[in-house]
């Protein structure tokens, strides 16, 4: 039987800015991690990657790997119905090219821009605050029933 699976709820104020099950892993850009600390937010890793989840949503992905350097940055969950209001605030924002050509629902603030840190520290605090237009609740997946011996 598997073991389910913990979120880990991010620390504020200590040397390991977060809790994690696995702290050989590498976060990338931390001071994402410090500044939504004191909101609640937990983490999760997954592809590689760190998700930060406030509450019931996932609100950030932090992504740093080799492969596809130019998704490497802050990813943002949020909708397309909000990228237009988000980008007035977040110039350097753009969708995420791995997933395809075209306007992804997923919106990232590239970690080569040179505004990087202040658009990701603004990112930051509108999900402090509260702002509608960032954070998914994702959709669970339903599991899936091993067939029984008659």
């Amino acid at each position: 039987m598997a073991r389910p699976r913990t979120a880990r709820r991010v620390a504020r104020g200590s040397d390991a800015l977060f809790a994690s099950k696995a702290p050989s892993r590498k976060v990338p850009f931390e001071f994402v991690l410090d500044a939504v600390a004191g909101a609640g937010a937990y983490t999760k890793f997954f592809f590689g990657c760190t998700a930060i989840y406030l509450d019931d949503k996932i609100v950030f992905v932090l992504r740093d790997k080799a492969a596809a350097v130019v998704d490497n940055g802050v990813w943002i969950a949020t909708t397309r119905e909000h990228h237009a209001s988000l980008k007035r605030e977040l110039p350097s924002m753009r969708s995420i090219t791995v997933f395809g050509d075209g306007e992804t629902g997923w919106q990232l603030l590239p970690a080569e821009d040179d505004g990087f840190e202040e658009q990701a520290m603004r990112a930051c605090e509108l999900v402090v605050a509260g702002d509608p237009r960032i954070g998914k609740v994702p959709t669970k997946k339903a599991r899936r029933r091993l067939p029984t011996r008659s």
